[in-house]
């Protein structure tokens, strides 16, 4: 009989496939090694494929689709519900064959060579940022040690440290000094990574049309715009811009029944550094909308008014994600408030 659908569980070395017909009855379970999986996939006939989506998965579902498969990824937690008996690597698969079918199941965005360079410069920032911290920090907490007491910050430390090494009459001993001379290069060679890795976002920003329109939104600067693109592509994998900012985490969670609808905080489901980076931004509309007499200006003001702070920069980076899924997924340019 015809395989129609595939459950491929993907790992390092060992892949699973579950295959059914269009019945869902089981056709074939077949065990896989890496290097025979795209030869099995183009000596099938097109079917649908579908795969968690985890390490490795936007590389396979590039591969597999040029070979004429329609491909689809799944969040692990929607795949888990359908998962019987006890855990193994069939019963994943067979559980991905079944979820895959379902009607009504959300699937993960696949992202192109281009999305993932640009996701993996922002995670290269992102780690860069949290070495270039725990060196500000161990600096400051060595220099407690021997009385020195500096502000709080990367500039402060980048312009204090300096100072304390030249003063010749602090407790510093020759060999304390060496060691914080090195402290000092080595953040000061993070700084040069860091500036390189947001050069290069930028640079990547210039020739893609989309984050261009996307810079143009008031609270969007280029790490949003870039982050944005990397995360959703051109965002026509979603309905609308609330299916963006729910997928986002940026609407409030429910816990409802009988007919009662209780609302909790925001979900903070999905990416959670795309999240931060938009509220981010709506902290910065908030601070220039103060004396701003456009309706969206008046309209942040207001809820910061009835709702306070953190509920009016949750509220603002929503309005923003919708904003940035119309220029992405409608090619439309944003227009200035009047």
């Amino acid at each position: 009989m015809n395989i129609t659908t595939i459950g491929l569980d993907i790992a390092k070395s060992i892949f699973h496939v579950f295959a059914v017909n269009q019945a869902g009855q089981l056709v074939k379970k077949k065990q896989l090694k890496r290097k025979q999986v795209l030869t099995y996939f183009a000596n099938l006939e097109p079917c649908l494929v579908g795969m968690e989506a985890c390490g490795g998965a936007h590389y396979w579902s590039r591969e597999i689709e040029a070979l004429g498969h329609d491909i689809k990824l799944i969040a692990p937690q929607y795949v888990k519900p359908y998962v019987k008996g006890n855990k193994n690597d069939y019963n994943d698969a067979e559980a991905i064959a079944e979820a895959v079918q379902r009607p009504r199941m959300r699937f993960v965005p696949k992202k192109s060579i281009e999305q993932q360079d640009i996701q993996n410069f922002h995670r290269q920032r992102e780690r860069i940022k949290q070495e270039r911290m725990a060196i500000v920090n161990q600096t400051r907490g060595l220099l407690a040690e021997y009385g020195i007491v500096i502000h709080k910050g990367i500039a402060a430390v980048r312009r204090e440290l300096p100072l304390i090494l030249e003063d010749a009459e602090n407790d510093l001993s020759p060999l304390s000094r060496e060691v914080f001379a090195e402290l000092l290069d080595e953040l000061i060679g993070l700084d040069e990574r860091f500036s390189r890795c947001e050069n290069r976002i930028k640079a990547m920003n210039q020739n893609n049309a989309i984050c261009q329109r996307l810079e143009s939104i008031l609270g969007v600067g280029p790490l949003t715009a870039s982050a944005s693109y990397a995360a959703a592509g051109d965002g026509k994998e979603f309905d609308n811009g609330r299916h963006y900012s729910a997928w986002m985490g940026l609407v409030p969670g429910q816990h409802s029944t009988g007919g009662k609808t209780e609302l909790l905080g925001i979900s903070k489901r999905g990416n959670s550094y795309l999240r931060q980076l938009y509220i981010h931004g709506a902290r910065s509309v908030l601070r220039h909308s103060v004396n701003k007499t456009d309706r969206f200006s008046r309209w942040a003001q207001g809820v910061l008014k009835r709702r306070g702070h953190n509920k009016a920069c949750v509220a603002v980076a929503n309005k923003l994600a919708r904003m940035a899924w119309v220029i992405m997924a409608r090619g439309e340019t944003y227009q200035l408030p009047v």
